[in-house]
């Protein structure tokens, strides 16, 4: 796998540099997003392999308990990412204070989950803490709450697009290529979606919904968001993780 280690390497210099003192915010911009086009590209190239050699990526499931605070909104950033990398998350009922969800999808793609997860779950407290709630609202908290779904939801949109951009380059035809993307994906998808019908054959759509004022603070401070993260797969320390 020297040319998937080779691509990460290029995702971890790009971020260094993103993050480096001295870097002016179009260029942080253009370096992140960067990093999260190659991060789409690992996926790809990920799922491709595993066509032809199903060993190396199987499909895989974990559940995860996100604490208070704020655990409905972690949850949100963290089913958003998922399913933007093909994954997909069952929201489980809970007797302890938190939020348990079950992910369901191909361990690359857990994987990849996992890393940006982690990232910007950090991005997104450090961004809370450095806002300043209107003197004029009448709920701080509610304030506070729309801000983080709005940065998760900016930060959401913009992996979703990164990941379509990268499938699609991906599937235009080339001549002698194996099994087209589009088929591999749409394969993986399928399988995912008959392991979550087996594990969960009834449920229903949840949507989560805001009343405070700090939506689009919140969106603009996501669209900022430096979607590579420093934890790369391989890298020490996992922001989810747990098993069934």
């Amino acid at each position: 796998m020297t040319s998937e280690n080779t691509l990460l390497e290029r995702v971890r210099k790009l971020l260094a540099k993103a993050e480096a003192a001295g870097v002016t915010g179009p260029e942080a911009e253009a370096l992140t997003a960067k990093a999260a086009e190659l991060m789409a590209r690992y996926g790809i190239d990920r799922a491709l392999l595993a066509a032809a050699r199903p060993e190396t990526d199987q499909p895989a499931n974990r559940v995860i308990t996100v604490q208070n605070p704020w655990a409905r909104v972690q949850a949100h950033l963290l089913c958003g990412l998922a399913s933007a990398m093909r994954c997909q998350c069952i929201i489980l009922p809970s007797s302890t204070p938190g939020t348990r969800i079950h992910m369901f999808g191909y361990e690359s793609d857990i994987e990849r989950a996992d890393v940006l997860y982690t990232s910007v779950l950090v991005q997104m407290w450090q961004g809370l803490a450095g806002a300043a709630v209107p003197a004029w609202t009448s709920s701080p908290r509610a304030w506070r709450r729309s801000w983080l779904l709005g940065f998760t939801t900016a930060v959401v949109a913009r992996v979703r697009a990164a990941e379509q951009h990268a499938a699609a380059e991906a599937s235009v035809p080339q001549a002698g290529a194996g099994t087209g993307a589009a088929l591999v994906l749409a394969d993986r998808k399928q399988v995912i979606s008959r392991a979550v019908q087996q594990a969960y054959p009834v449920t229903r759509t949840a949507k989560v919904t805001y009343s405070g004022s700090g939506y689009s603070s919140g969106y603009a401070k996501g669209q900022q968001a430096d979607l590579g993260g420093s934890r790369l797969p391989g890298a020490a320390g996992k922001a989810i993780g747990g098993g069934r």
